[in-house]
């Protein structure tokens, strides 16, 4: 009975504390309700339109013109990328593609998702997806993995036909993210973000200057690096306290009840 309650009493304990971590690694980039979507795109990675996770973005353009979006992506994050370009009424089949760059500007590679379609002739529109890998919190020099930072989408059509350069199309973005939580953590982190121009307003900041070169002014709603605490922590607990509770339950069982064999229960 003694080990049922001791038992009973550690499970209620690590219930309690594992319902505010499973809280706390929900989706960190939920947008907030005063901030409005942006109605236009960039033409180049630097003028790239900032859109917030959660948020649909959309812009007029023409085929043949390439937009360029950013968005913020912490640690533990697994970020999807949708766009959908409405076509004109009147277009020959066009091949449309979505790319998403880091923000050292190297190209990730879609986990799955259709990257690149074509609309068949007359097509009313095209939709596009891509799931990135999980963001890690540091990676080798050598490697490239997706790391929290600044990420791009560019859009664009390839393969353009003379007759559909010009014709004015509209495209929708949005960016959602799945947190993977402790089965992505790794033992390491950046000193900063990949954020363009973040080491430049560190230095400002140091020399009490007012001078800021961040091109990059969205982040996560609590600040980077946001997911150091993970449920890995919690399973790492439940297993030191359950291994604890076996040692103890093994010495209680083993150890007897004290009295010598050859004594009988009377003397």
């Amino acid at each position: 009975m003694r080990i049922t309650r001791v038992l009973s009493g550690a499970l209620l304990s690590l219930g309690l504390a594992a319902g505010p971590a499973a809280a706390d690694s929900s989706p960190s980039a939920s947008p907030s309700g005063d901030a409005s979507a942006p109605t236009s795109a960039g033409t180049s990675f630097r003028t790239a339109t900032e859109v917030e996770q959660g948020r649909t973005a959309t812009a007029s353009a023409s085929t043949g013109d390439y937009l360029y979006w950013s968005f913020p992506a912490d640690t533990g994050q697994r970020p999807t990328v949708k766009a959908t370009v409405k076509l004109p009424d009147e277009h020959v089949a066009q091949t449309w593609q979505i790319d998403v760059y880091d923000g050292l500007r190297r190209r990730q590679a879609c986990q799955y998702g259709a990257q690149t379609r074509t609309a068949a002739q007359g097509s009313a529109s095209v939709e596009l997806a891509c799931v990135l890998r999980t963001v890690r919190a540091w990676s080798e020099p050598w490697a490239d993995d997706p790391l929290p930072g600044t990420y791009y989408v560019r859009l664009t059509a390839t393969g353009l036909k003379a007759s559909d350069l010009g014709l004015p199309v509209s495209a929708e973005l949005r960016v959602d993210s799945k947190d993977i939580g402790g089965a992505a953590a790794v033992d390491g982190s950046l000193s900063q973000p990949l954020v363009p121009g973040v080491a430049v307003k560190s230095e400002a900041k140091d020399d009490d200057s007012s001078a800021s070169a961040v091109l990059s002014s969205i982040e996560p709603d609590d600040g980077w690096a946001s997911g150091w605490w993970s449920d890995r922590w919690v399973w790492t607990g439940i297993g030191a306290i359950l291994a604890a509770l076996a040692g103890i339950g093994g010495y209680t069982l083993t150890r007897g009840s004290g009295r010598p064999r050859n004594v009988p229960p009377g003397a």
